[in-house]
């Protein structure tokens, strides 16, 4: 009896992209998802190794793709910029995300925001920042060891990895770069881009304005030395011609 040996098939394990569900509940959350994760690409625009994302899958375990989150904003030192269509660890020499942001909305359950703690403080996050636009309420944890530690004082508190200081006003939340930049929204990023541009072509009109004034004044000085060498050749003129009729010019 001749025993078949049925070879081993691979199964191919398929990691979703996207769970159906929008980005945010409310245009306030969105809003705050895109200043933070825009203005942190602009933070860290020239390192090369630093990758940030806005709601994208990350997975920590190889072969489990139901063990995932989608951080609302992640930084991740130590991974090239580039395109992703999810964050596999275990492709990106296991580095997990080191910042996570989180903005909510009405929507968030304490059971899902339990859940997503628990899931940040398991899989290596070391700085995990809530904020709740609507109550104006900041808060963040820092990894001590194998957990996480609550930051007690919010306001005035300098991100170590990031090196951002977080300023709670009595109407909003301010976050403010290394050298004193205000992160902007995408319409104030533009509106003071615009305000660099009529700045700078009102510099451009000045030193045009300033060079034209500098040719004309040229253009005169030129003039005057011209009518000045004409005066002084119709005066050797004149000279030459009263010595032809024998007057001692030198006695005149």
């Amino acid at each position: 009896m001749v025993q078949q040996v049925t070879p081993e098939t691979t199964i191919e394990v398929i990691y979703p992209e996207s769970d159906g569900q929008p980005m945010a509940d409310n245009t306030e959350q969105f809003a705050w998802i895109v200043k933070i994760k825009e203005n942190l690409e602009i933070l860290f625009a020239s390192p090369a190794d630093v990758f940030i994302a806005g709601d994208l899958f990350w997975y920590p375990v190889e072969g489990n793709p139901n063990i995932k989150q989608a951080p609302d904003t992640m930084v991740v030192f130590g991974r090239p910029k580039g395109k992703r269509s999810s964050y596999l660890q275990w492709n990106e020499d296991n580095i997990p995300p080191q910042v996570v942001f989180e903005i909510l909305s009405p929507g968030n359950t304490l059971k899902e925001m339990t859940k997503k703690l628990q899931f940040y403080q398991r899989y290596g996050v070391e700085e995990y920042y809530i904020y709740d636009p609507d109550k104006n309420d900041l808060n963040g944890l820092l990894r001590s060891e194998d957990s996480f530690e609550v930051i007690e004082e919010m306001n005035g508190w300098v991100s170590p990895r990031l090196g951002i200081r977080f300023i709670l006003t009595p109407n909003t939340l301010e976050i403010v770069s290394p050298t004193g930049q205000k992160f902007l929204s995408p319409g104030e990023i533009d509106q003071l881009r615009e305000q660099e541009r009529q700045r700078a072509e009102r510099e451009r009109q000045a030193k045009e304005a300033a060079l034209q004034e500098l040719e004309a004044a040229s253009q005169e000085k030129e003039a005057a030395l011209q009518e000045l060498k004409k005066e002084r050749d119709r005066y050797q003129e004149l000279l030459a011609k009263l010595k032809q009729k024998g007057i001692d010019t030198d006695n005149l």
